[in-house]
């Protein structure tokens, strides 16, 4: 199963996340398939590819909790309905 998710990447207690689409069953800092974002949550900085996050959740890609709250603040599930 393909799982949005975030990879955490940067310094100690500076890391900073990039969103990923990950086969399930690998480890967090593994290889992805896709990056299709960037996270930082010390300035709440978000960069996202939205055309390629719909793509994936239109192709059944489940996202993580973390990853589901950062694309409904951004409003990303309003363009996979449409």
């Amino acid at each position: 199963m393909i799982k949005l998710r975030l990879k955490k990447f940067g310094k100690k207690r500076e890391a900073s996340y990039r969103i990923v689409a990950m086969v399930s069953t690998s480890r967090r800092d593994g290889r992805p398939i896709e990056e299709l974002g960037f996270y930082n949550p010390r300035t709440d900085e978000t960069k996202l590819d939205v055309p390629a996050i719909v793509k994936r959740l239109k192709e059944g890609a489940q996202p993580t909790e973390t990853v589901r709250s950062i694309l409904r603040k951004s409003k990303v599930y309003e363009q996979v309905d449409a």
